[in-house]
């Protein structure tokens, strides 16, 4: 189960846009709208990629009055992003 679990971590990652979603909200919390505008892509497509990564608990929200704001879900997001970076540099 956990290796599973794993395995659905790293092909949600192996997306190049849930992989620039991840970067942008390695810089700050976005809304759906700012990331959509960042990442050149419309909110539906923004939003169908946020809700793969949040039920992999990779990102979480909150609302703030009517926007919803994302961010990483937690420390351990940032560094696998960042490691897999290094790895990638680093060859």
């Amino acid at each position: 189960e956990t290796i599973h679990g794993l395995a659905q971590i790293f092909k949600a990652l192996a997306d190049p846009t849930r992989l620039r979603i991840i970067y942008v909200l390695s810089q700050s919390s976005l809304c759906v709208c700012d990331i959509a505008d960042l990442l050149d892509m419309t909110q539906s497509a923004i939003s169908h990629h946020l809700r793969l990564l949040r039920n992999l608990k990779l990102v979480k929200f909150k609302k703030e009055g009517k926007l919803v704001i994302y961010s990483l879900d937690d420390d351990h997001v940032l560094q696998l992003f960042k490691q897999g970076m290094d790895h990638v540099k680093h060859n």
